[in-house]
């Protein structure tokens, strides 16, 4: 039966969903009139919204970090040494299940640990176990496994790289986004009450369970229809990058493939990651420190500045769904925060709730506000003061509300092909051949975390 939902669902949303540039562009236009309709702003307030400071143009720095994550992680995965061990671990799936299973698994733990480390290692993982199964004849499902590559983003904010348990940990923080007079009244959140809460380890452990095992079941079975990799990419399906050359000849070639050479940037870079990871430590890896820690275990693995640059060179042709798409939802962000419209939406859906319904509906409000401003960090600066003035009037633990904002914000992760867009270009997959497999278990993570969130 669920293997049945699956297919229907698959078959679905291949079939209605846009392009992710269309679905940008589309909700884009939708904000604009939700914008007018709700908050009465004129067609000059909302445009300047959307391309201000805090709209089209505000993501860029992030933008350049999240091109960085996918081309260095492409770099660091296609080093001789991690693709052997990489090959060594796609040869571990017997099966389109089994494969399906690993390749969520993975995704997840890693998501707990870092989104992006999650994020890159899922797709990387995606590909690797789909080439190796096609090479063996193992039938598994291509976009099955892309989609599985991406379920870490459904378990992320309940990890240590979680934006809305973060922001709480730190007066600073905390008096930044909800407000000097807020943050005097809440106080801040020590991890072991949010992440390494009890509800939470319930919540997250539960998928760790369940997310996978659906993987699993939805893969196809006997006769039922299953595109290999091969098949579902043909000639674009991704090789290994052959060596950049046999031999250098000439001295600019030497230098290029010289270890000397990397050793002498490798060592100060190697340092200034630890230094970061000595001051900030592991748990609140961010994006800049990723990318340091990507950047130099590739030029170590890689050996030489010529091949690594080679390595660079076949990554960032993926990028282009990141670098035109962002800004767009960068602006959508900038009209859901300056003209109201995101606080109005968080205060009319929590305005009816009771203590225990309060949990849910939070949670299905981020995950509206997610489709809209899919970021975690400006997610809790729309919805995260509402939250907290709710929960101190219904009495509800105010841990409670922030991991019920993390639970919908990753919720509809699901949905959105925001963050999709580097699995997306790493796997070569299209978004409406995964996006029925991941509406699937949004669904099955919706009725558990919501459960949990009720009866808590």
């Amino acid at each position: 039966m669920i293997r049945r939902l699956g297919h229907r669902f698959a078959a679905f949303f291949r079939a209605t969903t846009p392009d992710p540039f269309v679905l940008a562009v589309a909700l884009t236009i939708f904000t604009f009139i939700l914008a007018a309709v709700a908050t009465g702003a004129g067609p000059r307030d909302i445009v300047e919204a959307w391309q201000g400071d805090k709209g089209f143009f505000s993501l860029l720095a992030f933008t350049m970090q999240v091109v960085l994550i996918l081309v260095t992680g492409h770099a660091l995965a296609s080093a001789p040494l991690v693709q052997r061990a990489l090959g060594r671990i796609a040869v571990l799936p017997g099966s389109g299940a089994s494969a399906a299973f690993l390749v969520s698994f993975v995704a997840i733990a890693m998501s707990l640990l870092n989104w992006g480390l999650g994020l890159v290692v899922g797709a990387i993982l995606a590909r690797e176990v789909g080439r190796s199964c096609s090479e063996r004849g193992v039938a598994a499902h291509y976009p099955l496994l892309s989609a599985a590559g991406y379920t870490g983003l459904m378990t992320w904010h309940g990890g240590f790289s979680g934006s809305a348990p973060l922001m709480m940990t730190t007066e600073a923080n905390v008096a930044r986004f909800l407000g000097d007079e807020v943050a005097a009244e809440v106080g801040t959140l020590s991890f072991t009450e949010t992440v390494l809460g009890p509800m939470n380890l319930v919540v997250t452990l539960g998928l760790i369970v369940i997310v996978p095992s659906l993987c699993a079941a939805l893969a196809p079975r006997g006769d039922e229809p299953s595109q290999s990799m091969t098949d579902y990419l043909g000639r674009n399906a991704p090789t290994p990058a052959p060596p950049l050359r046999a031999e250098a000849t000439t001295w600019p070639e030497r230098i290029e493939e010289s270890p000397w050479l990397v050793a002498l940037i490798a060592l100060p870079l190697a340092y200034a990651w630890y230094a970061w990871l000595e001051g900030a430590g592991f748990g609140k890896l961010d994006p800049n420190a990723l990318n340091l820690l990507f950047l130099t275990l590739g030029l170590v693995l890689h050996g030489s500045l010529g091949r690594y640059r080679e390595a660079v060179a076949n990554a960032v042709a993926g990028t282009s769904g990141i670098v035109l798409q962002f800004p767009f939802y960068a602006g959508i962000m900038g009209v859901i925060r300056s003209t109201g419209l995101g606080a109005m939406l968080a205060t009319w859906m929590t305005s009816a709730a009771t203590p225990q319904l309060y949990g849910v509906l939070t949670m299905i409000t981020a995950g509206v506000i997610n489709l809209f401003v899919p970021s975690g960090g400006g997610q809790w600066a729309v919805q995260g003061p509402v939250a907290v003035e709710a929960s101190s009037a219904l009495g509800v633990p105010l841990s409670q509300a922030v991991m019920a904002i993390a639970y919908g914000d990753q919720l509809t992760n699901m949905l959105q092909p925001f963050w999709a867009l580097p699995l997306l270009a790493i796997t070569g997959a299209k978004a409406r051949d995964i996006i029925g497999y991941t509406a699937l278990v949004m669904v099955a993570g919706a009725l558990w975390m919501g459960g949990v969130l009720f009866f808590w």
